[in-house]
C-alpha cells in the first residue's frame, strides 16, 4: 500500500491522518492472468488501484473482442459509467498478467470525497483520464495504425514486450496479419 499512497501523492499531498482513513478502506485482491475482474453486463461495484500487472479493457463486437485501451500499474481504474451510475457494464476488464489490485466500493470511495486530499487527488485523477481519453479518440481519428504503433513503440515499448499481438492489433484496429506486415516493414526498413 505504500505504492498506492505515493501514486495518490503524485497529484496531491496526503496527511498521515487522511492516509489512515483511506488506507482501510481499501481491501486487496490478486487476479490471475487472463481473470475478469468486471464482465461486460455486470455492475462494476468497486474503484479500483493496480498496484503490478497490466490490464486491458475490451468490448465485444460482432461477436469479437475489440481492445479499447491498456492499464499498467501503478493507477487507478473502474468502468467509470458503471460504478457511479450503478448500471450494467458495457465493457469488460481483464488482468493480461497476473496483478495485485487495492479496491473500495462506491459508498465508501464517496465518504473519502469528505477529505480533501482524497477529493483533490479524483478531482485531478478525472481530468487525466479524460485528457488520456480524447488523446486516444484523436489518434483513432487522424493516425493510422502504422503510425498509432510507431508511436507506442518510441514512447512505451515495454507495454509492447508485454502485449500479446492479438490484443495489440485489435487495439489498433486491425488484424494480427497487417500487425506482423508493419512490424516486417519496420524491421527491413532499418
Amino acid at each position: 500500500m505504500d505504492l498506492f499512497r505515493a501514486y495518490i501523492e503524485n497529484y496531491t499531498s496526503i496527511t498521515d491522518k487522511d492516509w489512515n482513513l483511506i488506507f482501510p478502506c481499501f481491501e486487496k485482491r490478486i487476479v490471475g492472468k487472463e481473470e475478469l475482474i468486471l464482465e461486460e453486463g455486470k455492475i462494476c461495484r468497486h474503484l479500483y488501484f493496480i498496484e503490478s500487472g497490466l490490464l486491458r479493457y475490451y468490448i465485444t463486437k460482432d461477436g469479437n473482442e475489440v481492445t479499447k485501451f491498456f492499464t499498467e500499474a501503478p493507477y487507478c481504474f473502474t468502468s467509470q459509467v458503471s460504478f457511479t451510475s450503478v448500471e450494467a457494464s458495457h465493457e469488460n476488464i481483464q488482468a493480461i498478467e497476473p496483478s495485485v489490485l487495492y479496491q473500495t466500493s462506491l459508498e465508501q470511495a464517496i465518504q473519502l470525497l469528505e477529505l480533501k486530499s482524497w477529493n483533490a487527488f479524483i478531482r485531478k485523477l478525472i481530468q487525466e483520464v479524460q485528457y488520456f481519453t480524447e488523446q486516444i479518440l484523436e489518434e483513432i481519428q487522424t493516425e493510422t495504425a502504422e503510425d498509432r504503433y510507431k508511436k507506442m513503440l518510441k514512447n512505451d515499448p515495454d507495454l509492447l514486450q508485454r502485449l500479446s499481438l492479438k490484443y495489440l492489433a485489435s487495439f489498433l484496429g486491425i488484424a494480427p496479419q497487417s500487425l506482423s506486415r508493419i512490424r516486417k516493414k519496420m524491421a527491413n526498413s532499418r
